[in-house]
């Protein structure tokens, strides 16, 4: 489904591209015909045609809410955040199988972002485009953005991968030399230079009138100190594997190309402290402009009486000081989405975490399990909540919690009331997967809780990452929290009603009981406890954005489950909650297949993956290390190589423990 942003006119230029794309679709190589056969000479020469294009690029490239889906607010499932109604097959060595045909060696995105910047710069540099200039320039940073978006899936999808700056023709010896795979590092210095030539080209508003529907300096900062953060501490707790660049076996050495690769900085270490402090500026650049909203701690309000909770289920997120690019739907041009609906009920079957409530500080700023935290137990979701953190009390749902206040009458699917947790049902509609569902996200007006007909935006970027951005980098780089790190902590931290005496909770910090949280790993080893609480600081207020699985692989938090597998559990089913049901919804039994619960002898807690013994999770969730990058399917393999069967003369390398034949898992 087409998504809206509020310059509705890409949607002219979005058939057209619709038309070229599936032309030349059957390309498959570097996958797809040059453009230029097709697209007619005399465009893209007015300002007004370059918008088209670029506005046609948004729905391709950017997040939104895809209909009969929680939206962005589920994409943290398969992490220790929220679980999905089955478990994901990366956590199932053995599982996760090299495909024959697909995956992430794709150049679809990036080809016409390259079409319009090899067309465009020439004509704009010799002054032959019509318009106005600071609105060619802004066409022009927007695509440099987009194309640093799409690098960016790919750099966290695969490491290394071919940088391709121009179209390319349709000649098989010309295609393979250019799949040749780049070095990550250099994967994330280009991204990082497309980013400054956006953040130079953009303006610092958006430039439709401050609605934010189009991006601008500030997302192209925030979202360089995003890449720039990712790579540096990538290579940080990589460092001495396979995994980057001239590392130990690091399969790029055996290709000529990349044999005597030398790192920019001259030495890996160079390259982390370089990324990292990139980080560090181009966060300060939003952080030091960009107000976060107030938290008046408000929650069921008709009126959107507090901007914080308001801000993530609006229909107009414009006036949201925090939000730097959000996308907008409209029921009248039938954009919509389901998403109302699921906030009511069970989140599509994407329930929130044990692990992810009790990561919650007390408002005091002690952990739960400090002493005189105040913490009441979680035998309820009510004194789960009570003197916590109030981003878990505004976005934790319990029974009896409003769900509507206004126009109930207007949506065929509304769920007024919060039920019982449906914690036995099959349908995704109704299934509560873990027992706990969030809010964040909620709009209080019925009118959105029609059958897929929700129109509430969607944020993209908000301003808080960068806070969080810079006082992770800081102190990656530097050892210790510097004034800035403190200031923009202590404000994410006042806005949530906890205590802004952070030192106070890095002592109350006991690593060895925070073992549930993966983020309290690094390369199988606890971190210490001032690093832990910048992760979880960040692990909360981001809770459901989608951000959770690329910082557990930047961090390198997934090694401890090589060995010791992880149980994903839900709330305490077994304990006061197991009075909110009858028999017949709480039958369990590793062989009954009639069991919808997990047995109480495994844990007091609800335990959705090992509710029978033949489910792929019942053992826990587990990991392999080539499961940190995805595979690059055969095909790509067989197309290139210089030598049928013999995959080690093509020029692209599989990913570290990943096969070259479909088919097959990782070592």
């Amino acid at each position: 489904m087409k998504k809206l942003f509020k310059n509705s006119n890409w949607v002219v230029f979005a058939a057209m591209v619709s038309v070229i794309v599936s032309i030349s679709s059957c390309k498959k190589f570097l996958d797809k015909a040059p453009l230029s056969n097709i697209t007619p000479q005399d465009y893209l020469n007015d300002e007004s045609q370059l918008q088209a294009y670029v506005l046609g690029q948004y729905p391709n490239i950017l997040p939104g809410h895809s209909q009969w889906t929680f939206g962005t607010f589920g994409t943290d499932a398969n992490t220790d955040n929220m679980a999905g109604m089955s478990m994901d097959n990366k956590y199932a060595p053995g599982l996760w199988l090299v495909g024959a045909t697909g995956g992430d060696w794709d150049f679809g995105s990036i080809y016409p972002l390259n079409y319009f910047l090899e067309t465009v710069l020439p004509k704009w540099k010799a002054g032959t485009i019509s318009g106005d200039e600071s609105s060619i320039k802004q066409d022009i940073g927007e695509i440099y953005f987009l194309r640093a978006y799409v690098y960016f899936t790919k750099l966290q999808a695969l490491g290394d991968f071919p940088i391709v700056r121009n179209t390319l023709p349709d000649d098989k010896e010309i295609l393979t030399q250019e799949s040749k795979r780049m070095p990550s590092t250099e994967v994330a210095r280009f991204i990082l230079s497309d980013l400054d030539s956006a953040s130079l080209l953009m303006g610092v508003e958006s430039p439709d009138g401050g609605s934010k529907n189009r991006l601008s300096k500030y997302c192209a900062e925030l979202f360089k100190s995003r890449v720039a953060l990712y790579e540096g501490t990538w290579l940080k707790y990589f460092k001495g594997t396979a995994f980057v660049p001239n590392g130990p076996n690091w399969p790029g050495a055996a290709k000529d190309y990349n044999a005597n690769y030398q790192f920019p900085s001259g030495s890996i270490d160079g390259e982390i402290q370089y990324f990292l402090q990139q980080a560090m500026s181009s966060a300060k650049i939003v952080a030091d402009a960009v107000p976060i909203v107030s938290n008046t701690g408000i929650i069921q309000s008709p009126n959107n009486e507090n901007p914080y909770f308001s801000m993530f289920g609006a229909v107009d997120m414009s006036g949201y000081s925090e939000v730097l690019l959000w996308r907008q739907y409209s029921k009248a041009l039938g954009l919509t989405h389901n998403v109302q609906v699921y906030e009511e009920l069970g989140n599509d079957g994407v329930g929130t975490t044990r692990s992810m409530v009790e990561s919650f500080l007390m408002a005091n700023g002690l952990p739960i399990y400090a002493a005189g935290s105040g913490y009441e137990g979680d035998d309820s979701i009510e004194s789960l909540k009570a003197n916590r953190d109030d981003r878990l009390q505004l976005f934790l749902k319990e029974p009896g919690d409003t769900n509507v206040l206004l126009n109930a009458s207007m949506g065929d699917h509304a769920t007024v009331i919060e039920p019982i947790p449906q914690i036995w049902s099959s349908n995704a509609e109704q299934k509560y997967t873990t027992g706990y569902a969030i809010r964040k996200g909620l709009n209080y007006d019925g009118a959105h809780a029609g059958n897929g007909q929700g129109y509430t935006g969607c944020i993209i970027f908000r301003a808080t990452e960068a806070y969080l951005n810079y006082i992770e980098a800081s102190y990656e780089r530097n050892g210790s929290l510097d004034a800035d790190a403190m200031k923009y902590w202590q404000a994410i931290r006042k806005r949530a009603k906890v205590s802004t005496d952070i030192n106070a909770t890095i002592s109350a910090t006991v690593m060895a009981k925070e073992t549930a949280d993966w983020g309290a790993y690094s390369a199988g080893k606890l971190v210490g406890p001032t690093l832990y609480n910048i992760r979880r600081e960040r692990r909360d207020e981001l809770m459901a954005e989608g951000l959770r699985f690329m910082d557990l692989k930047r961090w390198r938090s997934l090694d401890q489950l090589i060995a010791n597998p992880a149980h994903i559990e839900g709330f305490k089913l077994w304990g006061p909650i197991k009075n909110w049901y009858t028999s017949d919804q709480l039958i369990y039994g590793s062989s009954n297949s009639k069991a919808v619960v997990s047995d109480p002898s495994l844990s007091k807690y609800l335990r959705p993956y090992e509710i029978l013994a033949s489910s792929t999770g019942y053992n826990g969730v587990r990991w392999t290390m080539a499961h940190y990058l995805s595979p690059i399917a055969a095909e790509n393999f067989i197309i290139t190589e210089s030598t049928n069967g013999d995959a080690s003369t093509s020029p692209i390398y599989q990913n570290p423990g990943w096969p070259t034949e479909a088919g097959k898992g990782a070592e």
